[in-house]
């Protein structure tokens, strides 16, 4: 065992940062101008009459995103283009200029009533970059206009769990890029809606640093304070439409809260756990041509247990057609996984737990076992930081996986092995272990 670390240990969560955590799976909606266009980032000079979709059901939204075991959804209110999915009063750039609901429709009000009828939360995307508003660039008479929009979202639908601010910053019509004022925003958000996160570009929920689907080896929750810089968030974000970004992964930043990480930032650590965002088609926004090209549910469910599994949230994002409504590959995919999700946890395996030396599952019978849930008590802090899952045979064990970084929850997963029971061992620790959670999950038949 290693010398114990308080000042590591010693950093919490927020109680809304725990509540986010907790929600652990839920959906993205992209949509808006950029599905009747097909593109990914429209230029802001796109008809208001070209957004028509007819067939609009965000209850079939809504119970897609259910169907797959996801907690609630972030609609994209606006995107960069600046058309509002809501009347908003600051700009004609909106639904109310379209001939869809003959003007007096509001996607946003829709999806949160949605939302609310199947017990899902509702959260927004609002880009802070848009390319239709001519003050952007001006600074603080663009952020005025910001804030006005963040004001409407956030007064008009109810609670929201979640205010996503990306990282986005091109150039306005003026040939100018906005310098925006974060604070500002961030404390309109916290006055307004005291108990959702800021997500990505703030100070609540950490962007996992891609758009793959990609997740590190150790997901640390305590991390630099300097990781909550959203200026450096959005110099690492998407600059431009080119069609790569949503699968590069970088590989120079893998390890941002070991104790070797973070020695020199005892005095200045946060609570920022991390959040994996992706999208079920290679695109954010609905493409025709992209229907075949669906992710798998074997695909899918790898990069849920790798994210919720790996003490991060998993953000997914569906998104409905041009007809308002998410094609049935879609549907079809996301039903299954949720299936599969749920038959995963189902197999749940029966045991007398034993805590002294060592936290041991005793099964009373020879089971078949793939995978080991651990989890700690995050209001007490992340304080595991090794951790070794043996299986016992005959009262030999063997080894079958380790990890450094727990957290919220670590699914460790292996080969089936039949074993009479399963020991956690956790060599190295910050302070006190304090685990929430253990678990089997027997393979399946």
């Amino acid at each position: 065992m290693t010398a114990p670390a308080p000042a590591l240990a010693a950093v919490r969560p927020s109680a809304r940062q725990v509540a986010w955590q907790e929600l652990e799976f839920y959906g993205f909606v992209h949509f808006g101008m950029n599905t009747m266009t097909g593109r990914e980032w429209g230029e802001g000079t796109d008809d208001p009459a070209l957004f028509d979709p007819a067939g609009l059901d965000a209850d079939q939204w809504v119970a897609a995103l259910k169907s797959a075991g996801m907690t609630g959804v972030i609609l994209t209110c606006k995107h960069h283009d600046g058309f509002c999915l809501w009347p908003s009063d600051v700009t004609d750039y909106t639904v109310a200029a379209s001939p869809w609901r003959d003007g007096k429709g509001d996607v946003v009000a829709e999806v949160a009533d949605a939302a609310r009828r199947h017990g899902l939360r509702f959260g927004v995307y609002l880009s802070p970059w848009d390319r239709a508003e001519a003050s952007y660039g001006s600074g603080t008479a663009y952020d005025d206009f910001y804030v006005a929009q963040l004001t409407e979202l956030l007064t008009r639908y109810g609670p929201v769990f979640s205010v996503w601010m990306d990282g986005a910053n091109g150039e306005g019509p003026n040939g100018k890029r906005q310098v925006y004022d974060w604070d500002r925003y961030y404390a309109v958000v916290r006055e307004l809606q005291p108990d959702a996160v800021l997500s990505v570009c703030g100070p609540d929920v950490r962007w996992c640093g891609n758009e793959a689907g990609h997740t590190r080896p150790d997901e640390w929750s305590v991390v630099p304070a300097g990781l909550r810089d959203a200026e450096r968030i959005a110099d690492r974000s998407q600059q431009v439409d080119d069609g790569t970004f949503a699968r590069l992964v970088r590989s120079d930043d893998l390890d941002l809260g070991s104790r070797a990480a973070l020695a020199g930032h005892e005095d200045d650590l946060v609570w920022y756990p991390a959040e994996v965002n992706t999208s079920i088609r290679p695109g954010w926004f609905h493409h025709d041509a992209e229907d075949t090209q669906v992710r798998s549910v074997d695909e899918l469910f790898t990069i849920y247990l790798r994210s919720v599994g790996g003490n991060s949230c998993l953000l997914l994002n569906v998104p409905p057609a041009a007809d308002g409504l998410v094609r049935d590959a879609d549907v079809t995919v996301l039903t299954r996984l949720g299936q599969r999700i749920e038959d995963f946890w189902a197999r749940r395996l029966e045991a007398t737990v034993s805590h002294e030396p060592r936290l041991t599952l005793d099964f009373g019978r020879t089971a078949r076992v793939e995978a080991v849930v651990v989890g700690e008590d995050i209001t007490q802090g992340q304080r595991i930081e090794h951790v070794v899952v043996s299986g016992r045979v005959d009262g030999r064990l063997t080894p079958l996986a380790e990890a450094n970084a727990v957290g919220y929850r670590r699914v460790l997963t292996f080969p089936p092995v039949e074993v009479d029971a399963i020991v956690v061992e956790v060599r190295q620790t910050r302070d006190t272990p304090v685990v929430a959670q253990v678990a089997a999950i027997e393979a399946a038949p």
